[in-house]
């Protein structure tokens, strides 16, 4: 498994915690524009 690079300019999904709703984006939404839940990185793994 890689690390992601947080300053990278590269398109990265996003997915809601909440909804499940998927962006791409290069930087984070923060939260889900849909239902205002918490948003990650999916490239991130899950602790």
């Amino acid at each position: 498994m890689r690390d992601v690079d947080p300053e990278s300019d590269e398109e990265t999904p996003y997915e809601c915690f909440e909804c499940g709703n998927i962006i791409i984006a290069v930087d984070s939404p923060g939260q889900c524009p849909d239902c205002s839940g918490p948003m990650r990185n999916r490239r991130m793994p899950l602790e």
